[in-house]
């Protein structure tokens, strides 16, 4: 467009030396509206491809997806593009979403582009707000005139839940010394009122309680859930990640 709109301004035969300066000033300032770097248009591709995706917009998605394009959800499921465009769809009633691509980084590698960001989705779902991190990988093909999707990853970033208190009573339950094997020793202190554990005597970290016996560290992945006898003392906890337990026996 932007050379298109220069040409037809030189239709006109204006000699006079201010015409002719403001005509090059009109041509200069609209290429740099309209020009993108290959970063700025990716980025703008991969902005209304996540748009579409919320919105169920399939001739988006279409347009972008490589025909051999390898999706790969954040649920773990390897999708094609018919995958994808089969499981487009608008939001259900009650739900509004808003989608904004994040934390931008390109790398070009002749004809191929590897692009990370996060995609921060807020959501209003019947009146409650919510909101979820992305993070994706995704690499685009120049082909032909365009820069087609050829894979993409998405790993959901994981937020810490909120945290309850329960009393200074109930938290000096979970005081003592657990172990794996004697090489293995952890201790779990109470300073007033905040509980901090402790990895063979290394530095404490602050402990949180989702819900009772349901403990977690901020900023890490997985939980401690603790583990009473009948009389209700606390034996040990499962150190559980990604659904999959270790026993850790309480010793002291």
């Amino acid at each position: 467009m932007t050379i298109h709109s220069c040409k037809s301004i030189r239709r006109f035969k204006m000699n006079r030396p201010i015409v002719a300066s403001w005509l090059i000033a009109t041509c200069v300032v609209a290429h740099a509206a309209t020009s993108e770097t290959l970063s700025e248009k990716l980025k703008r591709q991969t902005q209304e491809f996540s748009d579409a995706g919320q919105t169920g917009d399939k001739a988006v998605l279409d347009r972008y997806l490589d025909p051999e394009v390898v999706f790969v959800n954040e649920d773990g499921s390897v999708l094609g593009r018919q995958d994808v465009l089969d499981g487009a769809h608008p939001p259900l009633a009650g739900i509004t979403m808003s989608i904004h691509v994040t934390d931008w980084k390109m790398r070009r590698h002749g004809d191929v582009a590897v692009a990370s960001f996060v995609d921060d989705l807020a959501q209003n779902y019947h009146g409650q707000a919510l909101d979820f991190k992305y993070r994706s990988i995704e690499v685009w093909k120049h082909k032909g005139t365009e820069w087609r999707m050829i894979s993409s990853e998405t790993l959901t970033l994981p937020e810490d839940p909120r945290a309850i208190q329960l009393t200074p009573e109930v938290l000096h339950e979970y005081v003592g010394t657990y172990q794996v094997t004697p090489e293995l020793t952890i201790k779990i202190s109470l300073q007033s009122d905040r509980l901090f554990v402790a990895l063979n005597d290394g530095t404490p970290s602050e402990m949180k309680v989702e819900v009772r016996d349901v403990l977690f560290t901020p900023g890490r992945s997985g939980r401690k859930v603790f583990q009473r006898d009948s009389q209700g003392r606390v034996t040990g906890y499962f150190s559980r990640l990604d659904g999959r337990d270790i026993l850790v026996k309480k010793v002291s």
